[in-house]
């Protein structure tokens, strides 16, 4: 089976940075889309970048600026820098792949086990 293993996440202060970063395992032939989601307490979840497997991204409007979202298929990892952050980021946040599966033609939608991120000062 494959796994999205993400790094990377913490507590920092407002106005600081973090790097998060989420590598695939398992049995790959390749990846499709992937994506960073984050869920708040009392909030629904909601997605902060996608990144197409011809490395194009997009941000919803909120987070456009402050994040960047990047990938290397070779090594079969995405990863979101973080800038500016503020309290409202604080969050667990998700690793999104569409993994197809070696030897088949099976796509698998396949979500990390997620990681806290915390701004406070």
């Amino acid at each position: 089976q494959v796994q999205l293993m993400e790094s990377g996440g913490g507590s920092v202060q407002p106005g600081g940075s973090l790097r998060l970063a989420c590598t695939a395992k398992g049995n790959i032939l390749s990846i499709g889309n992937m994506a960073w989601y984050r869920r708040a307490p009392g909030k629904q979840r909601e997605i902060v970048a996608t990144i197409t497997n011809t490395e194009v991204p997009n941000y919803p409007a909120s987070m456009r600026g402050r994040f960047t979202i990047s990938r290397d298929s070779a090594k079969k990892t995405v990863s979101l820098d973080m800038n500016n952050l503020n309290p409202d980021d604080t969050a667990t946040y998700y690793c999104y792949a569409l993994i197809k599966l070696m030897g088949t033609a099976t796509v698998l939608p396949t979500w990390g086990q997620g990681i806290q991120v915390t701004v406070s000062s």
